[in-house]
């Protein structure tokens, strides 16, 4: 049976710009738009429906739509985004450009730390949504339209809970989510959104004067992690999914001095043996190696044929139990090895072992 065809979807900035050229054209066209196309900053357009307008006067109209993320697993999927058009066409001379102001209303968040694409006491509105909203309200007007001024407040009714279920608060953004998108599509299943996140988190920490990061892979990690390093920032706890290689990559060339790997044990076998993306290891092919070394350190066969046939790397773990800890100190070892590989030689790595109960069971030293 073929696998399923993932559909992709479109991102806030795109929803942005579709409900502020929607708004426009009501104010300008008198009339109710049910869909707007809008160009994407990367190749094509997509038709997007509206979701609600409403005249508010004679030069202010207010427009939402849904974001559609596709089957890409997103916090602000069929969220709510929105914006509060006014046209002004006082103190602008005939024969000029329009203006198109750009501003974060209700819901979405303000920058307050440095290191982002925007600067702080700025909207979290990034430069592509910027675009896209520019370019949207530019075709509503047209080429005949007189100079006027259009001033766009971005909103998201629910911003300030969706904001909740973000990282933005350790990035130094407040009040609500930011208004994102590179291209304006969302690929599912797509490593951008990700690889965004963690680059943004490592130049936040950079831009706040801190050369040491701890690495966890999610949120049970970095809370044991969090213990564990009680005077470090909260910038410094850097949340990495399974992007071993990027992560490591992207600190060295920020410039990082230090770098803690703090991980459970199931994602320390395949950092160990150098799986650059850990969701994508073979549990098999790595149980056959975490055998082998089973074998090596502790001479007991029947111990590694056991691991070799394991379940997971978990039910190996729990083979392994207490009495091995050489062969954990292997894998311990083995992150460093390669997470110094990654990121070229040129910053200190320590790797940390919890077990599933987050005590530490491996700490390559200080």
């Amino acid at each position: 049976m073929a696998n399923k065809r993932l559909r992709s979807g479109f991102t806030t900035g795109t929803a942005a710009a579709a409900a502020a050229k929607a708004a426009l054209l009501a104010l300008l066209r008198e009339e109710i738009p049910q869909t707007v196309r809008i160009d994407f900053l990367s190749e094509g357009s997509a038709v997007i429906p509206v979701h609600r307008l409403d005249r508010l006067s004679r030069n202010v109209a207010r427009a939402t739509v849904i974001k559609d993320a596709g089957d890409d697993p997103d916090v602000t999927h069929r969220a709510e985004i929105g914006a509060t058009v006014t046209v002004s066409s006082t103190a602008i001379p005939s024969g000029t450009d329009s203006v198109v102001q750009i501003r974060g209303g209700k819901g979405v968040g303000r920058v307050t730390k440095p290191g982002l694409e925007v600067p702080p006491g700025e909207p979290a509105i990034n430069s592509g949504p910027r675009r896209m909203i520019q370019t949207a309200v530019r075709q509503a007007l047209g080429s005949d339209a007189p100079p006027m001024t259009i001033d766009v407040e971005v909103f998201v009714p629910d911003g300030v809970q969706l904001a909740r279920k973000t990282l933005n608060a350790r990035l130094g953004i407040v009040g609500g989510i930011s208004i994102l998108g590179t291209t304006g599509i969302v690929k599912p299943m797509s490593h951008d959104a990700y690889t965004a996140t963690i680059r943004s988190a490592l130049s936040v920490a950079r831009a706040s004067g801190r050369d040491r990061v701890v690495m966890t892979t999610g949120r049970r990690s970095e809370r044991h992690s969090q213990l564990c390093f009680p005077d470090l920032a909260e910038e410094q706890f850097v949340q990495i999914g399974d992007y071993f290689q990027f992560a490591m990559a992207t600190a060295a060339e920020m410039a990082f001095r230090r770098v803690i790997v703090a991980v459970f044990f199931g994602k320390a076998v395949k950092m160990s043996m150098g799986v650059p993306h850990t969701h994508a290891a073979r549990s098999t092919l790595l149980l056959d190696r975490l055998a082998d070394w089973t074998d090596e350190l502790t001479g007991q066969t029947q111990l590694a044929a056991a691991v070799r046939k394991a379940n997971t790397a978990r039910h190996a773990f729990e083979l392994l139990g207490d009495g091995h800890p050489a062969v954990i100190a292997k894998v311990g070892q083995g992150i460093v090895t390669h997470a110094t590989a990654f990121a070229g030689q040129k910053l200190s790595v320590r790797s940390m072992i919890f077990d599933y109960q987050g005590a530490i069971v491996y700490d390559s030293g200080v």
